[in-house]
């Protein structure tokens, strides 16, 4: 036994050192190549975020390459080496799909720095990249399927099993598609999203109660960033089958209101004054709208609506609790009796 395992140790001696240092040749020059590439061009051109998004993918596969042909080259009656040579390709093939990943990922990375979120052009620029982000998740899960399909087909039994394979693929694919009938249709909703674009990254949506930003879309879900920073994660099918609300669909400007309860002997033109100051002291409102209406009355108060607008959700958030802390400020030190009360009439029996 030991005779023999050294025999095939020394039998190995001479290939696995010329294949060794092939690969830590190929290896150190690729590295050395790297760095001038590197050193020599820009950061954000378009070659170089496709060279670091798949830079080290590309150096295995470099090794991969240069192993594969130093085994091929080594005599055929070296043990073991049909086996060395199949794991080989398997790695470079696995490896292979790992480098298409990366540098489809870098695709949506240069169109989304191809089209920068420009003063007046938000609009465009959210749109594209929504799309690109999805379109390449897409892609990239056809990729990883094609590189482990390539990956069984290495294996003998695998190929044997293709004609059964193929004869049972009706039956497989109604059965498969029942079981992935989830996954299909969050995919499905997804292109469809991306096609008709009901919302984008970085809108501003109400879902389920919630105020929230668009914060990623993959292929199955959506990464909802609440106000409060917590994360909201929604199938994507979710959104073709219930109604949500987008307040930066076309534009992020808002109108916010703010109601406030007095009682009928409050004079409405001191508040509305009042009111006015406040706007014109603010830095969120944008001076397109502040109006001041009785909204309602009931048998012991009446409601006056202030209404303003703001240039996005956040600002009118913010425009609003200011304007109506001020508002009750103004009210409590200049008209405190004239904060609603209950009126009762007292008969005498």
């Amino acid at each position: 036994m030991l005779e023999h395992l050294e025999a095939g140790l020394r039998a190995w001696l001479m290939p696995g050192l010329s294949a060794l240092m092939a690969v830590v040749v190929t290896y150190v020059t690729y590295r050395l190549a790297l760095a001038l590439v590197r050193r020599f061009s820009r950061s954000r051109t378009v070659p170089r975020l496709f060279l670091d998004a798949s830079a080290r993918a590309l150096g295995v596969v470099l090794c991969l390459f240069v192993l594969a042909g130093a085994l091929k080259a080594a005599p055929d009656d070296l043990p073991l080496v049909s086996a060395v040579r199949h794991v080989t390709t398997l790695l470079l093939i696995l490896t292979l799909t790992w480098a298409a990943v990366r540098l489809t990922s870098a695709i949506g990375d240069v169109i989304v720095a191809l089209n920068p979120v420009l003063e007046g052009q938000w609009k465009r620029a959210r749109k594209v990249e929504t799309q690109t982000r999805f379109l390449v998740r897409c892609l990239n899960i056809l990729i990883v399927i094609i590189g482990l399909g390539a990956a069984l087909m290495t294996f003998e039994s695998v190929q044997h099993m293709g004609a059964s394979l193929l004869a049972s693929a009706g039956v497989g694919g109604i059965i498969l598609g029942f079981a992935a009938r989830p996954v299909l249709s969050n995919l499905l909703a997804g292109l469809q999203i991306a096609l008709t674009q009901p919302f984008r990254i970085d809108d501003v949506l109400h879902v389920q109660g919630e105020w929230c930003w668009v914060e990623e879309v993959t292929a199955t879900y959506v990464v909802l960033r609440v106000w409060d920073l917590r994360r909201l994660v929604v199938p994507l099918q979710w959104f073709i089958e219930n109604p949500f609300q987008n307040w930066s669909r076309n534009n992020s400007d808002l109108l916010g209101a703010v109601f406030i309860w007095v009682d009928y002997t409050m004079p409405v033109e001191p508040l509305r004054e009042e009111f006015n100051r406040l706007l014109q002291a603010s830095s969120q409102w944008d001076g397109k709208l502040g109006t001041v209406q009785v909204t309602d009355a009931s048998d012991q108060a009446m409601q006056i609506r202030f209404l303003m607008s703001a240039p996005d959700s956040s600002q009118n958030w913010d425009l609003r609790c200011a304007v109506r802390e001020g508002l009750v400020t103004f009210i409590q030190n200049n008209y405190p009796d004239h904060l609603p009360r209950v009126r009762a009439r007292l008969v005498e029996s």
